[in-house]
């Protein structure tokens, strides 16, 4: 048996119309370490072929680790891979680059690491051991390109450094932060892209202009979750200056508020999007059950990223070549769920399944109060206090994922809408608590949950859930809220699994449309 470990998307890109997908792997175990630059190539983005590996360590300025970094496409259409070499058993890091062999070869086989590498080493001012993942590059208008490094200062104060160049060899800091933040901790896997604020296209990162806003996203080290903010870059200074509705740290904006990690973005020029990556890593009996099945995380759906039309947060779908692997098809309309009503959805394989369901309600009346002490509470913790079995008015509702017929374990993935003052708030949660009648101390199965931004005007609410056996994904309001869980079920696996449609609120919902369909396996 092979035994490996998929780590974060380092360096996605299109690139004469193929899909390049570079990420961290250990070829040697399941867990982390002897981490390599693995590559896979793909027409679509739903079937690969996995080649040799592009970097792995060989050289003084790498010899302890290939870390995560990104692909920036240069003039006269050449690649370029940006990445952070260990120089030392210290773990200092340094900025390395890497080219391809042999621009003729469409699938990029062979890459090369110059001599003159590092590109970027840090000053006496910066963390040498918090030093990593460089940015695409954007060209300026001045003509300079700029990249971005994460890093942390002293009190917990994450940062991105901006680095320049003429010519994308010699590289000068900035004199200050491109942007930071205090009490976030360290920044990995800094992401930096501009959004259209006119529709749903996605921009190449070097585009500035009228009509556009910039993100800033962060993995932070202290939480291993995703956040960003949307804001404004100003060109002049070189800042990066977040919108003043955003919240920056563990309260603001997550991509995906499930086990989503160390993601990547990149402009994809054949259909004009901006596609999102990311890791799911194994939330299971670590080590354990991971040695014993020989290999650990997964590559989370590719999904097209735009900005919202409120200008508020982001929106998230699974691409559009997904809906190739869709086969038998169901589905159900106008169908009442009272109080405590399941209906269960027969006739595909619930294991493999993309489903998606509109559900509405006549009133918002029975909506029951936001208690005033969950204010400064995580919505996951809302989601705890508040589950899929906790009766409620206008909700919890939704769908019964991976689960066995008689319901003894199960992953709901559901709504709940709340009277907030004057308004409405609508939770989103997808609880792994019942995902498992194991329930060994170490695995972990959290109430994965996030707030949802949506207009109840039309009194409905909609849900699409891909399911894959040990991963659910779920996109709330048409990719408003997204959350991904990973879940390990002992009974309701392969056939003998199961779905069903919910409602266990005292107001009655209605599935105005539910369509479902057989996944077939992609080709790995």
């Amino acid at each position: 048996m092979v035994r490996t470990t998929t780590l974060d998307p380092t360096g996605p890109m299109y690139y004469n119309g193929i899909y390049h997908l570079f990420y961290q792997y250990n070829t040697k175990g399941e867990v982390w370490g002897n981490i390599v630059w693995a590559h896979s190539v793909s027409v679509d983005m739903v079937n690969w072929i996995n080649l040799e590996h592009a970097i792995y360590p060989s050289e003084v300025f790498d010899k302890y680790g290939t870390w995560s970094g990104s692909t920036t496409i240069l003039p006269g259409n050449k690649p370029v891979i940006l990445y952070t070499g260990i120089v030392d058993d210290e773990q200092t890091q340094v900025q390395n680059y890497a080219i391809p062999a042999n621009l003729s070869d469409p699938f990029l086989r062979k890459w090369i690491k110059p001599d003159n590498n590092p590109l970027v080493v840090a000053d006496e001012s910066i963390n040498k051991t918090k030093f990593r993942d460089p940015t695409t590059a954007w060209l300026g208008q001045d003509g300079s390109w700029r990249m971005l490094v994460g890093s942390l200062r002293k009190n917990k104060r994450g940062l991105a450094i901006l680095y320049r160049s003429r010519d994308f060899m010699k590289w000068t800091k900035a004199q200050h932060p491109f942007h930071s933040a205090a009490k976030t901790g360290n920044w990995e896997c800094v992401d930096f892209f501009p959004v259209s604020l006119e529709n749903t296209d996605g921009l190449d990162t070097s585009v500035i202009g009228e009509k556009i806003k910039h993100v800033l996203k962060v993995s932070l080290d202290d939480t291993r979750w995703d956040y960003y903010t949307i804001g404004t870059y100003d060109t002049k200074k070189d800042r990066y200056v977040p919108d003043d509705t955003m919240i920056e740290g563990y309260h603001g904006l997550r991509l995906d508020y499930g086990n989503f990690y160390a993601s990547k973005t990149f402009y994809d020029p054949s259909k004009n999007r901006r596609i999102l990556m990311g890791w799911c890593n194994e939330s299971d009996v670590f080590p354990t059950d991971d040695i014993y099945k020989g290999w650990s995380g997964i590559q989370a759906i590719p999904r097209k990223l735009w900005i919202d039309p409120s200008g508020k947060h982001l929106v998230q779908w699974p691409i559009e070549e997904l809906e190739t692997l869709r086969k038998k098809k169901v589905e159900l309309r106008n169908y009442k769920l009272n109080k405590g009503e399941n209906i269960e959805v027969q006739g595909i394989t619930p294991a493999q399944a993309d489903v998606e369901v509109t559900f509405s309600f006549s009133s918002l009346e029975n909506a029951e109060e936001f208690d005033p002490s969950w204010v400064d509470l995580y919505a996951e913790d809302v989601c705890a206090i508040r589950g899929s079995t906790v009766q409620g008015g206008l909700g919890p509702f939704g769908l019964l994922t991976l689960s066995s017929e008689n319901l003894e374990e199960y992953t709901p993935v559901f709504f709940r809408v709340f009277k907030y003052q004057d308004k409405y708030k609508v939770l989103m949660c997808s609880d792994a608590s019942r995902s498992s009648v194991r329930n060994h101390k170490k695995m972990f199965k959290p109430s994965f949950a996030g707030y949802v931004d949506v207009d109840l005007t039309d009194k409905k609410l909609s849900l699409r859930s891909l399911i894959d056996h040990s991963v659910v994904a779920s996109f709330g309001a048409g990719g408003k809220t997204c959350i991904t869980s990973r879940v390990y079920p002992a009974l309701s696996i392969y056939g003998d699994t199961h779905l069903f449609a919910f409602n266990n609120g005292t107001e009655t919902v209605k599935i105005d449309t539910l369509d479902a369909w057989s996944m077939d396996k992609a080709d790995m």
